[in-house]
């Protein structure tokens, strides 16, 4: 008979619970959470097993590629489909409800990415906490003190000046700056490191024809999506990264909120940044400039920048899959394409 594992994961023990076919529960049970140690418990089971999942989250990569690697066809799931499902919130409930789910095929897997883009996305996540900047303009604007715009030679000047007459501020100030001149060494040579991947990666380069794609918006781009073949649809890359609009529909009500925020915090904020470069430092004419400016016209830059951010998502996918660059003209989007990727 086939039997189905659901896992509710923490950082020390876990809770795995194996149901049969028919929903029973065969073997439950606190394990330690390694992955070869669910492995080899779910082995000691001596059951045959159809599927083993567990919620996506901070290491559901890393336990997914060892029960794969174990033998075993595992899924991650959405978690707030299994938040939905799960009403009461316990381990060792979750663990029974994740089982059920996997029986009853009530559950909607989550792309698991490749080891090579979880160490580009690593990269990323480094080099981005290595920036001590908005730490220290954070500090400052508490007192109403704001830094303005500064070049990066010119934010250690600006920053005692800020300062002056203060001696709490100055010795915060003074101990920042410092943390700061150390981090600036690493921060360059992670973002060295970054340019060299852009500059070796015939993808990035492409997406990069681009305006307002830089070499990290096309990282970015890239690592989060993963496989562009996962998505049938480029308009769902929108959706995919909390771009596209919250909706609310019970009976005669039907209410259209602001953008839903899920997905990939780091390649939303990314496109948010190329929208801004778009409208505001892109002289370049191009058909998605026109569209973003009549777009600002009616509703404001500040909220424009949104659906200019979703935009560039359908068109990035659609480049991606069809091995195009970006078309500047009417006359390009006519020319003969390149034959897809």
């Amino acid at each position: 008979m086939e039997h189905y594992v659901g896992i509710d994961v923490s950082l020390e023990l876990s809770s795995v619970c194996i149901v049969d076919a028919g929903g029973k529960i065969a073997v439950e049970a606190k394990v330690e959470s390694h992955p070869d140690a669910i492995v080899a418990f779910v082995r000691k089971a001596g059951v045959s097993i159809e599927r083993i999942g567990l919620e996506a989250g901070p290491l559901s990569q890393w336990r997914h590629a060892g029960l794969t690697k174990g033998g075993f066809e595992t899924v991650l799931l959405e978690t707030r489909h299994v938040k939905a499902a799960l009403s009461a919130k316990t381990d060792r409930r979750d663990a029974r409800g994740i089982a059920q789910l996997l029986r009853m095929g009530w559950f909607r897997p989550v792309h698991c990415k490749s080891p090579g883009r979880q160490e580009v996305r690593a990269l990323l996540v480094a080099r981005k906490q290595l920036d001590i900047e908005f730490s220290i303009r954070g500090i400052l604007r508490g007192f109403g003190l704001k830094m303005g715009v500064v070049t990066r030679t010119g934010f250690e000047a600006r920053v005692p000046d800020l300062c002056a007459g203060q001696a709490m501020l100055e010795q915060i100030a003074e101990a920042m700056l410092a943390a700061r001149t150390a981090l600036l060494k690493e921060y360059s040579k992670l973002h060295k490191a970054m340019l060299a991947l852009v500059r070796r990666d015939e993808i990035c380069r492409r997406l990069m024809s681009a305006p307002g794609v830089g070499p990290l918006v096309a990282i970015t781009f890239k690592t989060a999506i993963d496989d562009p073949v996962r998505i049938r649809k480029s308009k769902a890359v929108g959706a995919l990264l909390g771009l596209t609009p919250r909706k609310c529909q019970s009976g005669e009500t039907d209410v259209t909120g602001g953008v839903s925020c899920f997905g990939d915090e780091m390649a939303r904020t990314a496109l948010y940044e190329a929208a801004n470069a778009v409208l505001s430092r892109v002289t370049r004419f191009s058909a998605l400039k026109r569209w973003g400016m009549d777009v600002a016209k009616r509703r404001g830059t500040k909220r424009a920048k949104v659906p200019l951010a979703r935009k560039p998502c359908v068109i990035l996918h659609r480049m991606w899959m069809d091995g195009t660059s970006f078309r500047w003209t009417k006359e390009a989007s006519q020319a003969p394409q390149v034959a897809r990727v």
